[in-house]
């Protein structure tokens, strides 16, 4: 089954993106409500919460994480490498059963049974 693993950013880029956060407020409360109004108020409120989000992300351990990735293991692992081994060989596989055939180490039927077994397999 299926493992997702959550991807958080590293703590220099969770620094960097507060550092420019708190930069973004201060232009805000400073430079873009005086000027813009509502316009500086939207800028002010976006960058607080760019800086709160990056804040959590840089001093909390869990953090919010960026994507998430799903990771294969087990079961559905083994059966796609199986599966991607035996697809690829049946030119291999008849050929050693003919080896055995021709060698004597398996009869006929034997051989005939394998083969039909072989070629019934998916493509």
């Amino acid at each position: 089954m299926p493992r997702g693993i959550r991807v958080k950013p590293s703590k220099p880029a969770s620094l960097f993106g507060m550092i420019v956060g708190i930069v973004f407020v201060f232009i805000g409360l400073f430079v873009a409500i005086p000027s813009a109004g509502m316009f500086g108020v939207f800028w002010t409120l976006i960058a607080v919460g760019i800086t709160g989000f990056q804040a959590y992300n840089f001093f909390g351990d869990k953090g919010v994480a960026s994507w998430e990735i799903d990771i294969d293991t087990g079961a559905n692992a083994e059966m796609k490498n199986q599966s991607i081994s035996v697809s690829g060989d049946f030119e291999t596989r008849l050929r050693k059963l003919n080896r055995l055939k021709e060698d004597g180490l398996i009869t006929e039927e034997e051989f005939q049974k394998k083969r039909e077994e072989i070629l019934r397999e998916k493509w």
